[in-house]
């Protein structure tokens, strides 16, 4: 799916060349400031690189829209993204800004049962938790169906059980889908847990544990 060559960040990045496989779920690990958010930028086309090539399939990532690349490969960061109005409005809005029909209200409680969010589409929003608010935003890229998620940190602010059962619910949901995921995770036991490959970044520089899906489940 992915493929980076010879790319570089000053003072951030040096990748030589790394693969990631389509429809795997990847965990990225490191310490702050190792460059994994920058790694999770490029592939979103919201960074470019200084130097070197980003390849989705057999296309360059340089030739493609970013606008329409962003509707096809979201990205979730971090600090979570909520709009002015209800929780089904929220939902509803990832969809418009990718010019897809809105869904029914069932489609949207769906998106919430799967990040584990039991709240009613017409609550406020902005009254949400830090850790609803994340998970809010996550339903919200669910829902827009790309063909691959990234996620910055989506469960940084739950707790470890909450945690996993979002991960539990969000992994095999890609699965069954045959999505694509890459993950920037604190936690090295989701990251063991769920990866079929873990990125470690040290010192800016990728290095890849590797484990085939099929072998992990045979």
């Amino acid at each position: 799916m992915f493929r980076l060559k010879g790319v570089k960040v000053k003072g951030i990045l040096s990748v030589p060349e790394l693969t990631i496989i389509r429809n795997t779920i990847t965990c990225i690990v490191g310490e702050s400031g190792s460059g994994k958010t920058s790694l999770l930028r490029l592939l979103n086309q919201l960074d470019s690189p200084d130097e070197g090539e980003i390849w989705f399939d057999q296309c360059p990532l340089s030739e493609t829209d970013p606008i329409e690349w962003r509707r096809n490969v979201v990205m979730v960061p971090q600090a979570p993204i909520v709009f002015k109005g209800t929780v089904g409005d929220n939902l509803q809005i990832g969809l418009s800004f990718s010019d897809k029909p809105a869904a029914s209200d069932e489609r949207l409680m769906q998106a919430l049962h799967l990040v584990c969010l039991e709240k009613g589409l017409a609550q406020d929003a902005e009254n949400l938790s830090g850790g609803e608010k994340q998970r809010l935003s996550l339903a919200r890229a669910v829902l827009m169906n790309p063909m691959a998620l990234l996620l910055d940190e989506p469960t940084s602010a739950l707790d470890e059980d909450t945690a996993n059962k979002v991960f539990q619910r969000l992994t095999a949901f890609i699965r069954e889908n045959g999505k694509t995921l890459v993950i920037i995770t604190h936690s090295r036991s989701i990251a063991d847990t769920y990866a079929d490959l873990i990125i470690e970044i040290k010192d800016g520089m990728p290095q890849v544990d590797g484990r085939v899906y099929s072998e992990r489940n045979d």
